[in-house]
């Protein structure tokens, strides 16, 4: 498991809150109501949530701002893309990790998620996503499984083609080079 310092030094943080802006006022459309005064308070008033988003952005995932429909909550999401390259080759989490017995991945996804403090992407937040962007073209992204289909060894995870979004599932233990995964962080 990994385990760092869970704050950022004041070079990193400006740096990285340059990035942020940059790629804020560069897709409004993920967040037209919402101001980039308002969203540097909230990241300064919490110093853990600009780590996060440090380990989102170190490992590819381009987080940034997005309005999901029907709600006022802000969140950052990795909007890289394709999957982000840093988190490709994971299988789902520890149990499944564990059962392999030939060539276990490095980590799993749930352990880096839960390392960092970040919440992965569920399969409603996925879709409405899609809705706002295209993304997963030629990679796809595990989400967040339903118990009930991990009990029985099962992970889902989701891509878009043909202009469409899919849901699939595989073996939770699998892993592949153009698999990884989504993650995001409320303000």
């Amino acid at each position: 498991m990994i385990k760092q310092h869970k704050q950022l030094e004041p070079e990193q943080s400006e740096r990285l809150f340059n990035i942020l802006e940059q790629r804020f006022q560069q897709h409004t459309e993920r967040h037209m109501q919402i101001s980039w005064a308002f969203v540097r308070e909230k990241l300064l008033q919490s110093p853990e949530k600009l780590y996060a988003l440090q380990q989102m952005e170190i490992s590819g995932g381009e987080p940034d701002v997005v309005a999901l429909p029907n709600t006022q909550d802000v969140y950052f999401f990795d909007c890289s893309i394709e999957s982000p390259k840093g988190r490709r080759s994971m299988c789902y989490d520890r149990e499944a990790l564990l059962s392999r017995k030939d060539h276990p991945p490095e980590n799993t996804v749930l352990d880096w998620v839960q390392a960092y403090g970040l919440s992965l992407v569920t399969e409603q937040q996925y879709y409405a996503l899609q809705q706002i962007f295209n993304f997963d073209l030629k990679t796809s992204s595990w989400v967040e499984t339903p118990a009930e289909l991990r009990q029985q060894g099962g992970a889902i995870f989701c891509d878009q083609r043909y202009g469409r979004t899919f849901t699939y599932h595989n073996g939770a233990a699998s892993y592949y080079a153009s698999r990884g995964f989504r993650t995001y962080i409320q303000l």
